[in-house]
């Protein structure tokens, strides 16, 4: 097969598959398949979506995926333009999210020359990829329909339950290009079943029991809600575990745990991935809590090495002696008395009137550092929103094409919401880039701006032993106008009083917008033991 005849086979047999996304960065070794793409999408059989850089589109695909819930394909050119992806890449592959990476490569007979633009792409991205192939230039249809089955099969997790990203190499020879069809052939879909789920786990009361919701998709967060509601357990619940309006859930618990209140559980339930904070972590790892971790994919998050019970459900009976209404009453004196402790202008007031705020059925992308753990904070909302974070690896990059591949899979809806800090919008500035063939997406970025990292205040290099050098390699104050950043690229960018955040959340999102919402940060370690003091206090 020629290199054309090859790039049009990758992409009729992803069509087939079931891929429905495609992702593309502009190259030359690649081009054939991004013209099967967008003829493709011409026909309607796929959308394409054009980012200008590979990491950038990367992290689209990310958001993408997330959102859809179905694999989704990158394609890139050869060289650097591989490595690239490996931010995006390490991030699914914590996640657990299916990205099918279709990378174009040189000849091998090219391979260790010194041939322009080749390296070793075989292998690139290790063992973050689920799974692998390199095509030689000499691949035939039968090869091609093989390894793009296999490989969508285990993005997907179909057989291992085990989703995430992998790698199609291709070797394409010259020429690269010939008259002919552009559209890719119609192929029929190859089948791969599952490999089925066992029954779940029945737990038996009559332990101290608690919920522990971490990062992870609507239908887990449904799954937390239903197991506390029966039940009668606390759910603590991560902003991003979707689990978050449930009547059980507990707004402050990780005030709480941290002042104590954590004492008398002796059994742990965890579903997601929790990663925001030390208090939960420690609970996680206490020799004396039986944890039981439930989860659908072949592997399991348990940091402190301390599950007892890995099961793909659970089920329980209500539970006389639960926990969870002396919970929620602690919560309740929190939040009726976080005033005491919380500036109106702070943060962790901001993101509750923007987490209360938000109309249900939203969707809302959440930055790491303090965003995500100011959202940790806030109380209970009416109504469900779909919520999302690059909680993989927590990084701070790539955020904003993430945010961007969450509202391009939103279609009809109620728009996108992106809570973001300074420093991370800088990190994916690249991500502000609006590509005119394809609309302008229904997203609006709410940035906490408080010009530098004002996380560190809280952590020990916050402490006044180090306050010397803290502003030089910590704080990292920058100056940057990232209102005139946002509206050079077209965003329609504007400042907000605090004041006016919670009526603006409840507007509809109607394109691109960027609002700023300045903050202070020196303030950042008192109000920390302000909030540990309150929590302290609510345990009398």
């Amino acid at each position: 097969m020629s290199a054309a005849e090859v790039a049009r086979r990758v992409v009729a047999r992803l069509l087939a598959q079931g891929l429905e996304h495609l992702v593309v960065a502009p190259g030359s070794r690649s081009g054939g398949l991004a013209l099967a793409a967008a003829a493709a999408e011409s026909a309607g059989r796929a959308r394409l979506s054009v980012r200008l850089d590979e990491r950038d589109a990367g992290f689209f695909a990310v958001g993408a995926a997330r959102a859809g819930g179905a694999p989704v394909a990158v394609v890139t050119t050869s060289g650097t333009a591989v490595g690239n992806l490996l931010p995006a890449v390490m991030e699914a592959a914590h996640a657990g999210v299916p990205l099918v990476l279709v990378t174009a490569d040189r000849p091998l007979v090219d391979h260790e020359s010194g041939a322009n633009q080749t390296t070793r792409q075989s292998g690139i991205f290790a063992r973050f990829v689920r799974g692998e192939a390199t095509l030689p230039d000499t691949a035939d249809a039968a090869a091609v329909d093989h390894h793009v089955t296999r490989l969508v099969a285990l993005a997907a997790g179909t057989r291992t339950s085990q989703p995430g990203p992998v790698q199609l190499n291709l070797a394409l020879a010259m020429p690269l290009f010939e008259d002919g069809p552009l559209d890719p052939p119609e192929l029929a879909a190859r089948m791969v079943s599952g490999a089925g789920q066992p029954a779940p786990v029945e737990l038996p009361l009559g332990k101290a029991t608690v919920i522990v919701a971490g990062d992870g998709p609507p239908a887990v967060g449904a799954a937390a809600a239903e197991l506390a509601a029966v039940t009668g357990w606390p759910l603590l619940a991560e902003p991003t575990s979707n689990a978050r309006h449930s009547a059980a859930a507990v707004g402050a618990y990780r005030l709480l745990l941290g002042a104590g209140a954590g004492a008398e559980i002796e059994r742990v339930v965890v579903l997601g991935r929790p990663t925001l904070s030390r208090p939960v972590s420690a609970l996680l790892a206490r020799p004396d809590v039986e944890l039981v971790v439930v989860t659908g994919a072949a592997e399991w998050s348990d940091p402190g090495h301390r599950a007892s019970v890995v099961a793909s459900g659970v089920v329980a009976e209500a539970d006389p002696a639960a926990l969870g209404e002396q919970w929620r009453a602690w919560d309740r004196e929190w939040q009726e008395r976080r005033g005491e402790a919380v500036d109106p202008g702070s943060g962790i007031a901001l993101a509750d009137a923007l987490w209360r705020g938000l109309p249900a059925g939203a969707r809302l992308v959440v930055g790491s550092s303090n965003p995500i753990r100011d959202l940790d904070l806030a109380g209970r909302r009416e109504g469900a929103l779909a919520a999302y974070a690059n909680r993989g690896l927590a990084g701070i990059d790539g955020v904003v094409a993430t945010a961007a591949g969450v509202a391009a899979s939103e279609g009809a809806g109620l728009g996108t919401h992106l809570v973001v800090g300074d420093l991370s919008l800088l990190h994916s500035s690249g991500g502000l880039w609006l590509n005119p063939h394809e609309g302008r997406p229904r997203l609006r970025i709410w940035l906490f701006d408080d010009d530098g990292g004002s996380i560190f205040h809280g952590l020990e290099q916050g402490a006044d032993a180090y306050a010397a050098h803290f502003e030089r390699v910590f704080g990292t104050p920058h100056g940057a106008d990232l209102l005139g950043l946002a509206a050079s690229l077209g965003w329609a960018a504007r400042t907000a009083e605090p004041e006016e955040v919670a009526a603006m959340a409840a507007t509809p999102v109607s394109g691109p917008e960027l609002v700023r919402i300045p903050l202070g940060r020196a303030d950042r370690r008192a109000e920390a033991r302000r909030l540990a003091d309150l929590a302290a206090d609510v345990l009398g």
